[in-house]
């Protein structure tokens, strides 16, 4: 080889040392950006293990009031069915009751005190109607009658009985609302 020519054993490297500095601070730039983004990257992933395990909190709330609810009214739709049976029984009664010692009246007595106390032990509470202020939320009005000694807009008659199960509305009462006589 020729002496002119550097050889890599002895070729040593020269730099600019403006070169060298911006070369530098250009790193530091570069691994700045980096360490930000990886911040910004780390905080994404906290928020998102925040929300999902806030999702799944309020998730496995749900499912337990769910739960709750499909035990409590889970005989909502039997209890809604046996209801009308119990008012056809109760107007059976009122046929029987001209004779209220005969055995046959005695007996269906007692199994309709069992039914009460059944649907009592269920959770159904029948609806006080009479003489109660009307209310469109537990009463359906049929008709209305004049009345003197009945303060207007408070129930004369129930016509159907109504029942709850627990807080909820099973069967509205049927009733006849006073109203005031026309002047």
């Amino acid at each position: 080889m020729s002496e002119n020519q550097p050889t890599p054993e002895n070729e040593v490297e020269v730099l600019d040392p403006q070169l060298e500095a911006d070369a530098m601070a250009q790193e530091e730039i570069h691994s700045g950006d980096q360490a930000q983004a990886m911040a910004e990257e780390v905080a994404r992933w906290r928020d998102l293990a925040v929300r999902t395990a806030a999702d799944f909190d309020n998730f496995r709330k749900r499912v337990a009031r769910e739960r709750e609810e499909a035990v409590r009214f889970g005989n909502q739709d039997l209890l809604e069915q046996l209801i009308p049976i119990l008012d056809n029984f109760e107007m059976g009664m009122m046929a029987a009751a001209s004779d209220t010692s005969s055995m046959i009246y005695i007996g269906m007595d007692m199994v309709r005190k069992q039914f009460n106390d059944f649907l009592s032990q269920q959770g159904v509470e029948e609806i006080a109607a009479l003489h109660a202020p009307f209310d469109p939320n537990l009463h359906e009005a049929i008709s209305e009658e004049v009345s003197d000694s009945i303060a207007p807009g408070s129930v004369i008659r129930v016509t159907r009985r109504g029942f709850r199960l627990r807080d909820r509305l099973l069967r509205p009462a049927n009733v006849i609302v006073a109203k005031a006589q026309a002047e």
